[in-house]
């Protein structure tokens, strides 16, 4: 069975430690004790420590050696239509046990009003999400969770390989990845709100050169697109 991993701030002279809530929940709720091994990652590199300390408010580990962490095939980033707050939340959980590299919110013409204001209030909340669910799926680095933007700025990413999702009259995912794809490539992935594009927002992603394309006939909720779209990068490009 895998060890478990948690994520510390720094490592620093062969010793690393977890403070505040996060120790309480170490040893409240998943009951670390000193003698016991895990996983660590300083955000860089990824270790094998061994705990020391474990007070209510205080976890310390020490380092035992270095562990080689597989870097992702493909980086993703995903560039999201800010959505209903519990929605977005789950979308952020999943995209980050899929590997995303970036979740950056974005503003659309059908975005509720007020979400982007109090999005910004939430950046925080969002980071301990991300950072929950990369201790869970055992990722060496957290994704980078952004600030939200206009489209306008969106779209004038530059990424290797840009695809907007669009209900119709695109082609189908697959069908637009390159023949030769190599690790490393980076892919940015662009997914619209709830009640999908409007007409000028579509024009504006044509403009802006990004590949519009396809989940198939079906409908599907913007977090759920989202959460298809990247698992089919990341399979095609694991072939």
């Amino acid at each position: 069975m895998a060890r478990r991993r948690f994520f510390v701030e720094a490592v620093e002279r062969g010793h690393a430690q977890i403070t505040g809530q996060d120790a309480h929940h170490l040893t409240r709720v998943l009951r670390v004790e000193p003698g016991q091994k895990f996983e660590i990652s300083d955000n860089h590199n990824v270790y094998l420590a061994e705990v020391e300390t474990a007070r209510k408010d205080l976890v310390r580990f020490q380092i035992l050696e270095k562990i080689e962490a597989a870097e992702p095939v493909v980086h993703t980033a995903l560039f999201a239509g800010l959505i209903k707050f519990e929605r977005f939340e789950w979308l952020l959980e999943k995209a980050t046990e899929l590997g995303v590299g970036e979740v950056t919110p974005v503003k659309t013409e059908r975005s509720e009003k007020g979400l982007e204001a109090a999005a910004l209030k939430r950046i925080g909340r969002w980071q301990r999400i991300a950072r929950e669910a990369s201790e869970q799926s055992r990722r060496a680095r957290l994704p980078i969770i952004e600030s939200p933007i206009e489209l306008a700025d969106a779209l004038r990413i530059e990424e290797g390989h840009r695809y907007a999702l669009e209900e119709a009259g695109a082609r189908p995912i697959l069908s637009a990845f390159p023949d030769v794809r190599q690790s490393g490539d980076r892919v940015a992935l662009l997914v619209g709100p709830e009640g999908g594009w409007t007409e000028r927002e579509r024009a504006a992603i044509v403009d802006a050169g990004w590949t519009t394309v396809s989940l198939g006939e079906r409908i599907l909720r913007a977090e759920t697109a989202a959460i298809a779209a990247l698992a089919i990068v990341n399979a095609a490009w694991e072939r």
